[in-house]
């Protein structure tokens, strides 16, 4: 995948993932202020980051967002 193609994902999942927050707020009470969240599909791998952006939340895409824990 390519930058640019990764980047266009996150945006859409990012949009998507607030419209079920607007529906069900409750999806905040496990996220923490200032946490760093990736959006992983079903065949979820860890992507290496360096330090200063490493994700400490990882938000499963099925047909609602799921937190990882």
């Amino acid at each position: 995948m390519t930058n640019k193609e990764y980047v266009d994902r996150n945006i859409g999942l990012t949009f998507d993932f607030l419209r079920q927050i607007i529906d069900d707020p409750s999806v905040l009470d496990n996220i923490q202020d200032g946490a760093i969240i990736d959006f992983v599909e079903k065949d979820f791998t860890k992507t290496e980051y360096p330090n200063s952006v490493k994700p400490n939340k990882y938000i499963k895409v099925n047909n609602h967002f799921e937190l990882i824990k």
